[in-house]
C-alpha cells in the first residue's frame, strides 16, 4: 500500500511508520513538526514538512499515489484546547475534514483516524468503557475528536470512504516527549534518569489505562484491513492507579526516590479504562506488552537519551 501518516515524525506516528515500513509499505508523512522531531522518523519514509491545513496536501496524495490515510497530526493538549478551542478545531475539526474531502476528491480507499478513549468518555458510569459507554467529552479537544469522528462516519456512509476510528487509552512509549502536556510515565522518566524526585497530582489513587506504543502500532496495522471498519478501543482494560506506577516505575529504574505529592490538577478524570473486546473478537488484536516490559522500554530509551 502506498501510505500518508500525518504526524508520522511524532510519537505514535513515527512507531506507526516504523510497523507499516517493516510489513513492506511505502510511506509518505506530512508533518509540520510543531511536536514531532526529524530523528525518529525513519529514512525510508518520504518527508514532507507541512500543515495539514496546507492546500498542497492534496498534491501530495495525487503525486504519491496514496491509497490509505492514517491521521495522526491533531491539536492533543487538552489544556491547550481550552485556553485556545478555536485553533484547536481547526486542527482537529477542520484539518480532519480537509483530508477527508481529498481522499474522496481522490478515491483513497482507507481512512484510519487516531481518537481518544479518556476524552471521549469523560467521568466513566461503567468500567472498562467500551464502545457504547455514552461520549461526554469534558474539554474542547474531546469535543473536536468527536466530532472528527462523525463526520468520518457520514464520509464512510455517504461516500463510501473505508473509515476506522481507533480510541486510543493512556499511550506511552520511546519517543515521547516529556515536556509539556506529556504522559506521566515520561515525566517521571525524565525525572529519574535525572535523579529527580517524581511529582504524584494529588493522592495518587486516579487511576489510567496504560497501554505501550508498540501495541498501538500493531493495532493500527490490523486497521489496515479493508473489513476493519468502525469504532474500536485500544487499551489493555487494566486500571493501574498513578501511585502504583510510580512504585512500579522505580523499581525499573532502580532508584531509591520517593515520589512526593502535589496539587491535584483541575477537573482531571478519576478513573479511567477501556474495554477492547470489540476489537479483539472482530480483530484478534490484543495488548502483547505487560506495563513492566513497556516501562523498561521506556525508561532505557530516556536513559540513552542523556548518555
Amino acid at each position: 500500500m502506498n501510505i500518508l501518516v500525518t504526524g508520522g515524525a511524532g510519537f505514535i506516528g513515527s512507531h506507526l511508520v516504523n510497523t507499516y515500513i517493516e510489513a513492506g509499505h511505502h510511506v509518505v508523512v506530512i508533518d509540520n513538526l510543531s511536536s514531532g522531531e526529524l530523528r525518529f522518523l525513519n529514512p525510508r519514509a518520504k518527508f514532507y514538512k507541512m500543515d495539514i491545513l496546507d492546500h498542497k496536501v492534496y498534491d501530495v496524495l495525487k503525486n504519491e499515489g496514496i491509497d490509505t490515510i492514517n491521521h495522526h497530526a491533531a491539536q492533543v493538549s487538552v489544556s491547550g484546547s481550552i485556553a485556545d478551542p478555536i485553533y484547536d478545531a481547526n486542527s482537529n475539526i477542520v484539518g480532519t475534514l480537509q483530508l477527508l474531502q481529498n481522499a474522496v476528491s481522490l478515491r483513497v480507499e482507507k481512512f484510519i483516524f487516531a481518537s481518544t478513549g479518556g476524552g471521549m468518555y469523560g467521568e466513566q458510569k461503567f468500567f472498562p468503557a467500551g464502545e457504547d459507554h455514552p461520549c461526554q467529552p469534558l474539554s474542547p479537544y474531546g469535543v473536536s475528536k468527536l466530532s472528527a469522528e462523525n463526520y468520518l462516519g457520514l464520509f464512510n456512509e455517504k461516500y463510501g470512504l473505508s473509515t476506522t476510528v481507533l480510541r486510543y487509552s493512556n499511550v506511552f512509549g520511546p519517543h515521547q516527549n516529556p515536556h509539556g502536556e506529556a504522559g506521566v510515565v515520561a515525566i517521571f522518566c525524565e525525572k529519574l534518569v535525572k535523579d529527580q524526585q517524581p511529582v504524584i497530582c494529588g493522592d495518587g489513587k486516579q487511576t489510567r489505562d496504560f497501554i505501550s506504543v508498540r501495541d498501538v502500532a500493531q493495532a493500527n496495522l490490523i486497521a489496515l484491513d479493508h473489513t476493519c471498519t468502525g469504532t474500536y478501543n485500544v487499551g489493555t482494560g487494566i486500571e493501574t492507579s498513578v501511585n502504583s506506577l510510580s512504585e512500579c516505575l522505580l523499581g525499573v529504574a532502580g532508584k531509591k526516590i520517593s515520589a512526593m505529592h502535589g496539587l491535584a490538577r483541575n477537573g482531571e478524570q478519576r478513573r479511567s479504562v477501556l474495554d477492547y473486546k470489540k476489537f479483539h473478537e472482530g480483530f484478534g488484536w490484543k495488548p502483547e506488552i505487560t506495563l513492566e516490559q513497556g516501562l523498561v522500554e521506556t525508561y532505557d530509551f530516556f536513559q540513552n537519551q542523556t548518555t
